[in-house]
């Protein structure tokens, strides 16, 4: 179970510099795809102007077109972190479930903004006036089906279905199915490797999506993110290509920490989970080689690998493996 207080998360790449040293680092530590789309040159409108509804209309447009869902029940945002700090103030009601153990944020959030909330590791179980699901999960992959999705969402209030990694399994999402008591949460930056251009975007009914604008303000996606993930959506030849690497690429991963003695546990296409005897020991031994890794106060063995981006990556991982055992 997540303790839903602490917001430890992965990306402290500065922190590891500063423990172990070195420049040459290798961050698998999230799950952010390590080989990104091509952002091209910025334009000058995108960068000096302040953004225009035209500009986040075709943003809109965009993830329409590849999420599936109608144009009126998309909004934009610095993130689906975004979205999951302000959903709690925009929700009415006080019980909360979390699916769990899962990214820290929900519980963190909800809790923050004064909703009593319960973790269970049953989905069967969520109840509430709000509940929340990490779809495929965060950090162990398990993914529920639409079906049951949309029984879940039949006896709770309102359903939250963070679908940040499931670019990489379209098959997952509800985007374009969703019940009306249902919000989805999309990330741009993991699967296309853009982080840093925090972008995001909840889908839901109008109604709670205006609520949410009000919160975020005005201006709330940049104009290099709104050019940059708006030419990003449409580029359907590298999302295919890169959907067929990263399935590739993550049972490639399986195969080499598998041969070095850990223990799948699971996973998505963007990251995958490991049992070892000493999860801190593990990731010590790897940050020494100048590859960090994601650990969990919470589990004393697991640890979590992103998918590295090429055979160079891929090699210096076996070797540092190899050495630590």
């Amino acid at each position: 179970m997540t303790d839903g207080t602490a917001r430890d998360h992965g990306g402290d790449i500065d922190r590891a510099a500063q423990v172990f040293g070195g420049a040459d680092w290798i961050d698998l530590s999230t799950g952010i795809n390590r080989r990104p789309w091509p952002v091209p040159a910025m334009s000058a409108h995108a960068l000096t102007a302040l953004p225009t509804r035209a500009d986040e209309a075709g943003l809109i447009r965009a993830a329409a077109r590849r999420y599936g869902a109608p144009e009126s029940q998309i909004l934009p945002l610095a993130g689906a972190s975004a979205a999951i700090q302000l959903l709690p103030h925009v929700i009415a009601g006080r019980r909360a479930s979390v699916l769990s153990p899962t990214y820290n944020e929900h519980a963190s959030s909800l809790r923050a903004a004064g909703w009593d909330v319960a973790e269970t590791t049953d989905p069967e179980s969520l109840t509430g006036e709000l509940a929340v699901v990490v779809n495929p999960n965060n950090p162990d992959g398990r993914s529920l089906t639409p079906d049951l999705i949309a029984r879940i969402a039949d006896r709770v209030g309102h359903l939250v279905v963070d679908e940040s990694f499931a670019d990489a399994r379209p098959d997952l999402s509800v985007a374009a199915v969703r019940p009306a008591n249902v919000t989805v949460l999309r990330s741009f930056g993991k699967f296309w490797g853009l982080a840093g251009l925090r972008l995001g975007f909840a889908i839901s009914e109008p109604g709670l999506l205006a609520r949410l604008a009000e919160r975020a303000g005005p201006w709330s996606v940049s104009g290099p993110a709104i050019q940059a993930g708006t030419a990003a959506l449409m580029d359907d030849a590298w999302n295919d290509a890169t959907v067929t690497w990263l399935a590739e690429a993550s049972l490639h991963l399986d195969q080499i920490v598998s041969a070095a003695g850990w223990q799948p546990q699971g996973g998505t296409h963007l990251f995958r989970l490991y049992r070892t005897p000493d999860a801190q020991s593990a990731r010590d031994r790897l940050a020494r080689a100048g590859i960090w890794s994601r650990i969990f106060p919470w589990h004393p063995h697991w640890v979590r690998l992103g998918i590295p981006a090429d055979r160079d990556e891929f090699d210096r991982l076996r070797a540092a493996l190899t050495a630590a055992g």
